[in-house]
Formats: structure tokens, C-alpha cells, sequence
């Protein structure tokens, strides 16, 4: 779980008029939503929303909003961003508690190239999905998902059923072993794969001799 806690108010003024008072105070209109309650209007402080954004948290990890000292544990759902400024403009919150089951995008990292034979000739890693969606606990959201590359060769595919997940997460994807990536041909690995058929070749012909 993310350390990000931020300070809401409640909006009491909504629509199109409201989020731009909101706006011109200084302040990040959002809306709660989710759980046993009903939607909520808020507003967050600007600079502590900036701030929360760039720490790269904000998105990937379950945080905290405080509402005059009571707190609730939220997820971010969508962020609007000012087409021009790049600057928040509107949040969603969903309410959620460590055990809440949700789907959420995690990035794949990719690890141990040194011992893929396939990247050691010359292959290339072919990327197909940069990020998976995962049913996991609120609570849990991994920072990142590892796909060992160990031992796949050129022409391998790597299908998410050959991922070790974290505890307690799933593949929101259930009806197909999909693929992550794919080690591919190169230019070097066919011209190494040639002069090795080459080589074997002379071989063969000084043998005869």
C-alpha cells in the first residue's frame, strides 16, 4: 500500500460551474464512488495531487484520502489532464479495503537476457504486452510483473501461463494463454547462424579430402 494520504473537502456545488470554481481556488474536483455508499463530490488540493503524481504511486497503488480526520482507503480510477497545461483537471476515486478484488494493469519487467540463448545470438525481444491486467487485492498490487527469460531461444514465445504471478494475483484474461513476448530472428543472429552453417561446411569438404 501506498504513503500517500490527501486532505478532501466535500463539493457542494457540482456540475461543469462548480468543477471550474474549484478550479480557480486552487483545488483538483474529483468524485468518490464505490463500496456500500453512495458518489461523493470532492475536491483535493492541487499541489498535494501534483505531488502525488509525480511520486508514481498515484496510480499503481492503493492510497488514502482524509476527510477531516476520517480516512478511507481509495484507488485512483481516472485522471483528466488539461489538454495544454498538462495539469489535473478531474480525479475518480473508487472506494476500496485491502481484500477489494480488483482489475488493474501492471507493468512487465523483463530479466535475466544475459541467459536467453536467443538474446545471446542476436535475437531480439519482441514485446507484445508492456503491461498485463491482474484481478489482485487492493492491498497487494505489485509494482511490476518479472518474466524470466532464461533459456527461451529464437522462435520461443512466452505465454503468461509460464509467468510466476505474485501471490494472490490472476490474469484478468482467462479464456487464452496469451502471449507477453516473443524472441525473434536479427540480422546478426542469421548471419552468425550463416557463417556457423559455413564453417560447418569446410569441415565436411576438408574431411573428404
Amino acid at each position: 500500500m501506498s504513503d500517500i494520504v490527501l486532505s478532501v473537502e466535500v463539493r457542494e456545488r457540482t456540475g461543469t460551474g462548480g468543477s471550474r470554481e474549484t478550479r480557480r481556488n486552487g483545488f483538483v474536483p474529483g468524485v468518490l464512488y464505490g463500496g456500500d455508499k453512495g458518489p461523493v463530490a470532492i475536491a483535493l488540493k492541487n499541489n498535494e495531487v501534483v505531488k502525488a503524481i509525480n511520486s508514481g504511486k498515484f496510480l499503481a497503488q492503493m492510497i488514502t484520502i482524509d476527510h477531516k480526520g476520517e480516512k478511507q482507503s481509495v484507488l485512483t480510477r481516472d485522471v483528466q489532464f488539461h489538454p495544454v497545461r498538462d495539469e489535473p483537471v478531474h480525479i475518480d476515486f473508487q472506494r476500496v479495503d485491502e481484500n477489494t478484488i480488483i482489475t488493474v494493469e501492471v507493468t512487465v519487467h523483463f530479466h535475466n537476457d544475459e541467459k536467453s540463448p536467443g538474446l545471446k545470438r542476436g535475437g531480439v525481444l519482441n514485446v507484445v504486452r508492456h503491461a498485463v491486467e491482474v484481478n489482485v487485492p487492493a492491498g497487494s498490487i505489485p509494482d511490476q510483473i518479472d518474466v524470466d527469460l532464461s533459456g527461451y531461444d529464437i522462435g520461443d514465445s512466452i505465454h503468461i501461463s509460464s509467468v510466476t504471478l505474485p501471490e494472490g494475483v490472476t490474469p484478468a484474461i482467462t479464456d487464452r494463454d496469451f502471449t507477453i513476448a516473443t524472441i525473434q530472428n536479427s540480422r546478426a543472429a542469421r548471419a552468425s547462424d550463416d557463417e556457423a552453417g559455413e564453417g560447418e561446411e569446410a569441415e565436411g569438404e576438408g574431411e573428404e579430402d
